[in-house]
């Protein structure tokens, strides 16, 4: 139990000292009352831009009766919370093969951390490269065009996530989030992702994170093989008994199939031996970047550049008949990176250091699509995809340089990417295209209003300092490999999908999180092996 008071506001000028001495004030504790104090949230309440402050909760930790103790402080911000422990247990059923992993992104990696620390000594396959070796085939990419469709920032240990922001919110309420952040923590991300509202890591400490995870993993008797592909599901009266892989054979009971959102070939292999798909919405778009100067100026305003604020950062839609126009993985300082995983084909993303100390911001503005706009079919969304991201690999001449152009541009207006001052920061280059032309129409209709409602709510959003590159194609998997209550595949038993390649998931944490679950849930019928 611990005392938790919300809801305190400081100024930018006041520490965190300042913030517990309010904390106590409100709790009505003394000094010698408290054992541990800690904050458990910090946010900036910017909505009023002559009147931006801190908003904090805390942790007390008090001697005494702490019910009584929040009674006597009577106050709706004064709150008495159970902290709640994660529980992990074990069944008693015989494994005869050692479980298997597919896919060593965040699913994949912390369903394999908790199978390790259970006993259960699980083999992970990754069709990509080790971290050491996957950065290099990035950076040669990003170099010399050179693209390895086996490396790349889809694929490789991490997954997807490993070049990006590092964004760790979640919209989930799932008690295995704090455990997801705890771990993280004890593996090298910064003590700051506990209590941030807006918590990210960073490309360049999320590195570090994945690869003391793989190591406690191999410490514990797990293996990760790395450069090894699933290529078949082998099943025998209508459960897993193994897989085909590039490297031959590997027997299995349980497998936790945790492949990414860009896995297409595995998700035509799953159809073709007639495991239940679904296509799902997504969405697609293009990539913005502004100055971080215009956008700090737009959410603080004079206060733009105070020491106490982050890096401006936000979050914006519209809807209208249906259909939503959004910005999403919001890189603040960050760049915009290429992310091809097949060859003549163009993707972008974005990605940040935990610095965040890039000249430009940048994020997706992006339209929600469904069958109405590719058709039927559980790969129809997938070659929708495929669709755009060839279509800009023509339009930019083919050379993995990306199609860009200025938002004012884009609207109908003349102003080049030569006039506009902001330079485009895709690492392969870019070539001046119309981007009309890249889209359907009811896309572009709906990106053309997103650009001019969020000029609205951000001044200088949708004007003559914005660049766009495109496409944004990868914002979630367009495919879902359907499960039961017991998480299993339908009609495959042992078979797990998992995490956002399987359609559940949003996000690092919510990936990691449903990893986790699916541990648990094999981990409740089974013994472990040692």
């Amino acid at each position: 139990m611990a005392i938790i008071v919300s809801n305190i506001k400081s100024g930018l000028n006041q520490g965190r000292e300042d913030i517990f001495r309010i904390a106590c004030r409100t709790a009505k504790l003394s000094a010698e009352q408290v054992q541990e104090i800690y904050l458990v949230k910090s946010s900036v309440d910017a909505r009023k831009k002559n009147n931006i402050h801190i908003v904090s909760s805390v942790c007390i930790v008090a001697a005494g009766n702490e019910e009584a103790l929040v009674r006597r402080a009577s106050s709706k911000d004064v709150q008495l919370q159970e902290q709640e422990e994660l529980s992990f247990s074990c069944g008693s059923r015989a494994l005869s093969h050692r479980p298997v992993v597919v896919g060593f992104g965040p699913a994949g990696m912390f369903a394999a951390l908790v199978l390790a620390r259970l006993g259960y000594e699980p083999i992970v396959l990754e069709r990509g490269a080790a971290m050491e070796e996957r950065v290099k085939a990035v950076e040669a990419f990003w170099k010399g065009r050179v693209l390895n469709p086996k490396t790349n920032v889809q694929f490789g240990e991490g997954g997807a996530g490993t070049f990006s922001d590092g964004k760790l919110t979640t919209r989930i309420s799932d008690p295995r989030c704090s455990y997801i952040l705890e771990e993280m923590i004890r593996h090298g991300a910064p003590e700051e992702i506990r209590y941030k509202q807006k918590p990210h890591v960073g490309t360049d400490h999320l590195r570090h994170v994945v690869k003391a995870i793989r190591q406690e993993i191999i410490q514990l008797g797990g293996e990760i093989r790395f450069g090894v592909k699933m290529e078949k599901i082998l099943r025998h009266n209508g459960r897993i008994c193994g897989l085909l892989t590039s490297e031959g054979e590997l027997p299995a009971e349980q497998l936790v199939l945790a492949i990414g959102h860009s896995a297409r070939d595995t998700f035509e292999m799953l159809e073709r031996e007639q495991v239940f798909l679904e296509s799902k919405p997504f969405s697609v778009g293009v990539r913005v970047e502004h100055p971080q100067s215009l956008i700090d100026e737009g959410l603080y305003g004079k206060l733009a550049g105070h020491p106490a604020l982050p890096k401006g950062e936000y979050q914006l839609s519209h809807r209208l008949n249906g259909r939503g126009v959004y910005t999403f993985c919001m890189c603040p300082g960050g760049l915009v990176v290429p992310s091809s995983s097949e060859e003549d084909t163009i993707v972008t993303n974005g990605m940040s250091y935990f610095a965040r100390d890039g000249v430009n911001a940048n994020s997706a503005v992006v339209v929600s699509v469904d069958s109405s706009d590719y058709g039927e079919g559980a790969l129809a969304g997938v070659a929708f995809q495929r669709m755009l991201e060839r279509r800009a690999f023509e339009q930019a001449g083919r050379t993995y340089e990306a199609p860009a152009q200025t938002v004012t541009s884009y609207l109908g207006g003349k102003l080049s990417l030569e006039q506009c001052g902001t330079k485009p920061t895709f690492a392969c280059g870019v070539a001046e295209r119309d981007l009309n032309q890249l889209f359907p129409e009811k896309v572009n209709q709906m990106l053309h209003l997103g650009f001019q409602v969020f000029n609205g709510k951000i001044r200088g959003f949708g004007g003559d300092q914005a660049v766009i590159t495109a496409p944004e194609t990868r914002t979630s998997s367009p495919v879902r490999i359907t499960r039961n209550e017991e998480l299993q595949a339908i009609g495959l038993e042992g078979l797990y999908p998992c995490g956002e390649g399987a359609g559940y998931a949003g996000g690092i944490v919510s990936a990691a999180v449903d990893g986790v679950r699916i541990a648990q849930k094999i981990a409740e019928q089974y013994k472990p092996l040692r």
